[in-house]
């Protein structure tokens, strides 16, 4: 099978990771990976910002999980309430990207960045999870000051990387049938 659709059929969200730090090697192909993605009119309307420092990753875990706590989505407040909840799965690299809100359509340009970085983690064996709830962390103005994100710039989501535990890679879920239809 083609190496590239190998990587994608491969490719799991995952949520345990070995404390040791991806290297440098990588961590720079990964992001290379995401500025190759495509952009509306190649605007390439994305930011990334890199965050490895224990204590911060800390700082998003516990804000996030108080804040999800206050939920009024039930499914979400649960989780919240975990205390052993860690948004960031405690990966020891946590990617906030986010796009340039002037851009035609910097959500999109920045899905297709998230996409490509976590399929190059996967072809360097380097787990990672796309992380829609670490939102709750932009929503206070001095959170996104922190995190240095340029002015014109909205984040939008963060991806955890870092290697895989052995023994606990996820399991692809069955693919839902019936989702294509043709028109010829």
């Amino acid at each position: 099978m083609n190496e590239v659709l190998k990587t994608i059929k491969s490719r799991r969200s995952v949520r345990h990771y070995s404390p040791e730090q991806i290297s440098q090697e990588s961590l720079d192909l990964i992001i290379e990976a995401g500025t190759y993605a495509p952009s509306a009119h190649n605007q390439q309307s994305w930011h990334f910002t890199i965050i490895q420092n224990p204590s911060l990753l800390q700082h998003i875990n516990e804000t996030v999980r108080v804040r999800m706590a206050q939920s009024e989505v039930e499914w979400i407040r649960k989780m919240g309430s975990n205390p052993s909840f860690q948004v960031t799965y405690n990966a020891p690299t946590l990617v906030i990207v986010s796009g340039k809100s002037d851009s035609i359509a910097w959500s999109a340009d920045c899905a297709a960045a998230i996409q490509n970085m976590l399929l190059a983690a996967e072809s360097l064996d380097i787990g990672s999870v796309w992380l829609g709830l670490v939102r709750f962390y932009f929503e206070e103005e001095q959170n996104r000051k922190e995190l240095e994100i340029p002015d014109g710039y909205e984040p939008y989501y963060g991806v955890s990387f870092g290697y895989k535990v052995k023994g606990k890679e996820p399991v692809a879920p069955k693919r839902k049938p019936d989702v294509v239809n043709y028109i010829r």
